[in-house]
């Protein structure tokens, strides 16, 4: 395998990663600046607040969910779904590590 496999990259590069490639859907942001707004709902809550159909908006909440973004507890028949705090304060924690990187750095590119 090429210079992607994982194994060559640090914990918390792959950390990082992980995290960008769940964000980089705009859809996930929405969703995301959505569940920041109420404190917690059902996939249909989200459903009706975006232009996606259920079923698109299941496989994102999924991706946010796998990667711990958001979590979800069962309620009857439908899952409600939340930020996951324990994992959103890491998660700012991984991304502020590597911001900081450069504001300590002296700048001097082009």
């Amino acid at each position: 395998m090429g210079a992607t496999n994982t194994e060559n990259y640090s914990d918390r590069q792959n950390e990082l990663a992980t995290i960008a490639k769940a964000l980089a859907h705009p859809a996930r942001v929405a969703i995301i600046e959505y569940l920041l707004m109420v404190d917690g709902c059902i996939c249909g809550d989200i459903v009706d607040a975006l232009p996606l159909a259920q079923p698109t908006v299941s496989q994102h909440l999924r991706e946010l969910k796998n990667t711990g973004i958001i979590k979800g507890t069962i309620s009857g028949n439908a899952v409600c779904y939340c930020i996951d705090d324990k994992n959103w304060g890491k998660f700012e924690k991984v991304f502020l590590n590597l911001f900081e990187k450069f504001t300590k750095k002296k700048n001097n590119c082009c």
